[in-house]
Order: C-alpha cells, then structure tokens, then sequence
C-alpha cells in the first residue's frame, strides 16, 4: 500500500522533501508563508496552499485523500513558542496551532501521523494533551528526543519527534550513526567553493555570505576553529565581554571546525556574531547554502528566483526553520517499513 501525505506547517518543504525521498506521496503543504510557495512548489511534487492551519476544516483536508491508500498527516508545527532560544513566559498565541493540529487528526483519523518540535516542547501540557488525544482515538504513540548526528546529520541538533499509528506499534529505526563515524562539516560542505564576506558565488546564487562591518572581519580574523572571542586581542573585545555577566557567552562570535558538527542552524546563522556560524578556515560567516547544506537540503535545491535580489535574512529564516531532510527522510523509512509490516488489508 502507499502513503499519501498532508504536510501542516510545511514551510520550504524540509519534511516534505524527505518523506518524498522515502517513497511517500506528499500530495500538499499548509503555511501561512507565502514566501514558501517558490521552494515549495519547485522542489516537491505537491501543492502549496496558504493557509493557516487554525482556517483549516476537515472537509478541505479529506479532498487530498482518496479511499485508497495509507493516510499520513504530517507536520511541525512553529516552534518558536516553545525554543529554549524564547523567553516568554506568558502564553503565546501559537500554542493552539498544535491544539488545531490535535483537531484535524481526531476529526480525519488519519492511519499516520508524525510531528517534529523542539525538545522543550515536551515540558508542556498542550504536548501532553495531544498525545492523550491520539491515545483516546486508537493511536498507537511513539515519541523521543532525537539526536541528529545518529542519523548522519552533520550538525548538533535534538528534535522531539512523535509517531502515531492506528495499524499497530511504531517506533523509529535504529540509528544509522555513532560518535566515531558522525558526518562532519567538511563531509558536507568541505568541497563548496570559497568565497568572500558580502560575495555571492557567480553559479549559485544561494551561496553568499553576509557582509561584516571592519571590527567583525577583524575578530574572525583572529578566531581559532573550535576557539572563542577569549583568544582576541583586548581591543577587539565587545563591551559585554568586558562585563562578568558576558563572560560564560562563549558561544558567540566563534569558528566551526571541520573535523566536527555544526551547531544548531538558527534562523541568524549568516551573522557571524549570532553563534558559532563563522566559517572554519575563510573570513566570513557560513553561507545561506552552505547552511541549507547543513540542515541536509540538497545542493540544488532552489530558495528563490534566479536572481540575486534576495533577502539574506528572509532566506535565512527559512533554511533555518525547516525540518532537516535526512530526519525527514528517516521519519518516512519508519514510516515505509511500519506499514509494510504491521498493514492487513481489512477488506
């Protein structure tokens, strides 16, 4: 039997992509976006439909489905509420989107279902809310943490990940990767041409870099891969790490190094002072394609017109919001060899 898929919250097509990749048949994808339309639609097989998810109704979502064929409803919802990167205590209004979400699978009963957040999420009832849903509704439910580099992901990154199902248990393949053989930076983006701070490569459009002001260039200059802004002269120090309150933010302002992950790629990695996001050996922060590279986007995949006149920050934020690929890849082989072991044709 196939897989047809929903994506809710489907962005530039990260878990889209992937569960494509894995053999699944995404036939759309909801955001309220529309900037997302472009990569979307020109690298996926599916339709974008803008849209808010909280609009969205039973009876426009069934229309995607036929009566044949494995039903998935996908989806990751904005994690923005719940990052450790948030500071908000209050509630914010995007907490319903998953309680919408909630609705949508208790209404369709989809035989699948899969959704990717952040780990903090898991702290919060609206999570522990849906999951008693889907238990109340005849879902098997299987969720963890994962760690991104055991399925070969070269960067430092941990998602929530929750599978459903109504054939039977479900759990995720073992991982792919240990330690001593994780994918490393420069498996990835080692080959990618160099280039300068505020250049665009000339047959790629998507690999530019920010530009950075003189003190900038003149730190990275005098960063060490793996090191911190403590290995710089005094007179390049930034007022804050004068201050005791600055002094444990080493995390900033540093190089990657090749022969290790990449931190987590956030929506600001192309400002060198955001992260540790400069590159390891040239005097510039990543670029935009080396950062969709890392969140294992394929070399070609389009983010824009081919044009040169493109938000750098709008990009970013797209790259940087999206499921990785490869653990959407891996969430669709789960998903692939579950149905073909526990699916029994009823009729």
């Amino acid at each position: 039997m196939s897989i047809v898929a929903v994506d809710l919250f489907c962005g530039v097509g990260g878990l889209t992509h992937g569960l494509q990749q894995s053999g699944i048949n995404v036939v759309a994808g909801y955001d309220i976006d529309e900037e997302c339309r472009l990569p979307y639609e020109k690298n996926n097989r599916s339709k974008f439909i803008h849209m808010s998810v909280a609009e969205l109704e039973l009876t426009q979502l069934s229309t995607h489905f036929s009566s044949s064929g494995i039903r998935l409803l996908a989806g990751c919802a904005p994690c923005q509420p719940f990052s450790t990167y948030t500071q908000a205590k209050v509630r914010d209004e995007r907490w319903d989107l998953l309680y919408h979400f909630s609705r949508l699978a208790s209404e369709l009963k989809p035989e699948l279902i899969t959704m990717e957040n952040v780990p903090e999420l898991a702290k919060h009832d609206v999570f522990s809310d849906f999951v008693k849903t889907l238990s109340n509704h005849g879902y098997n439910v299987w969720h963890k943490v994962v760690n991104c580099p055991e399925y070969g992901i070269a960067q430092k990154r941990k998602r929530l990940v929750l599978l459903a199902s109504r054939l039977g248990e479900i759990s995720l393949i073992p991982a792919t990767h240990q330690p001593e053989n994780f994918v490393s930076l420069k498996d990835v983006i080692g080959n990618l041409p160099k280039l300068e701070s505020g250049k665009t490569n000339s047959k790629d459009i998507l690999h530019r870099a920010a530009g950075m002001s003189e003190i900038n260039l003149s730190r990275i200059k005098a960063s060490l891969p793996g090191g911190t802004w403590k290995d710089w002269p005094k007179e390049l120090l930034a007022n804050c790490h004068k201050k005791s309150t600055g002094q444990k933010y080493t995390s900033v302002y540093g190089r990657m190094k090749w022969d290790d992950l990449s931190p987590t790629i956030t929506t600001q990695f192309y400002n060198y002072g955001s992260g540790r996001y400069g590159h390891p050996t040239q005097n510039r922060a990543i670029s935009l394609r080396e950062a969709a590279i890392i969140q294992s986007f394929p070399k070609n995949y389009k983010f824009t017109e081919e044009t040169a006149n493109y938000s750098i920050s709008s990009v970013a934020r797209m790259i940087g919001n999206a499921v990785p690929v490869r653990l959407a890849k891996v969430i669709g082989d789960t998903l692939i060899a579950h149905i073909n072991t526990h699916y029994v044709d009823s009729e």
